[in-house]
């Protein structure tokens, strides 16, 4: 039997390229549509303060739907309530370069020091135990095994594991959806035009912000950032390789 539950998703949106996207791709495939962030005391934090205008502004963008209530074509999704979270505990037990002022670079564990231990295994748990209470079944997060940083909680396999974990320990059926996993940057940019033309193309150029240092006051062709961190050479090397291939910038 269908339930609303399996028309209502809840989206990891932490305000950067990846979430946004995804939260594009949510109001495409479901009715009603919700979103989660963390305040852990990242030292990126200006991407708690683009979420709220950025958010507004996709709600508005009219995103055709391609599942209704019924299951089939339907208007564009629903966007509901948005929900953050304080986890100070986490930034607390962590010594990286996103919760200290540490330098960015390899550690000896031979991950990046912006690995941050726990931190999706714990998004995903609270995300889980908010989907359970709002009655969404589907939850929704940007994470990517193909162009990423080596974060061992961004796999396909620790995903999956979580989702077998989360449902047996809520006695639900929740799916975790990553419709990044196996996009890398260049994909990713293709796939925020595809879902929305130009318009949300130029949102995430313009007003997400992926920047590990939390730079916002310098503009490059493809959004704000540093420029030399690891997120912004990432992000630059995927709108590089995207132009390369043919994609065509907002006006």
């Amino acid at each position: 039997m269908i339930t609303l539950a399996d028309h209502r998703a809840l989206v990891l949106f932490s305000g950067g390229q990846d979430s946004t996207t995804c939260l594009a791709w949510a109001l495409r495939h479901f009715a009603e549509v919700e979103t989660i962030g963390f305040d852990y005391g990242q030292r990126h934090r200006i991407e708690l303060d683009v979420r709220p205008g950025l958010r507004d502004q996709i709600g508005r963008l009219g995103l055709e739907s391609r599942l209704g209530p019924g299951g089939g074509l339907g208007p564009a999704g629903r966007l509901g309530p948005d929900h953050v979270l304080p986890l100070e505990a986490l930034g607390q037990v962590s010594e990286t370069a996103l919760t200290r002022e540490v330098e960015i670079g390899m550690a000896e564990t031979g991950l990046p020091t912006t690995f941050v231990p726990g931190r999706n295994l714990l998004f995903l748990t609270l995300a889980a135990a908010l989907a359970y209470r709002r009655g969404c079944r589907h939850i929704v997060l940007g994470v990517c095994e193909t162009d990423y940083s080596g974060y061992p909680d961004c796999r396909d396999d620790t995903i999956k594991a979580m989702q077998v974990a989360l449902n047996l320990g809520l006695e639900a059926r929740l799916v975790l959806h990553t419709p990044l996993m196996w996009r890398d940057k260049a994909a990713t940019f293709a796939m925020a035009q595809e879902l929305g033309g130009e318009a949300l193309l130029r949102l995430v150029v313009e007003e997400t912000h992926s920047c590990y240092l939390g730079d916002r006051t310098r503009r490059h062709e493809w959004g704000y950032g540093c420029g030399t961190c690891p997120a912004c050479e990432l992000r630059a090397g995927g709108w590089r390789r995207w132009r390369e291939g043919g994609g065509a910038p907002p006006p």
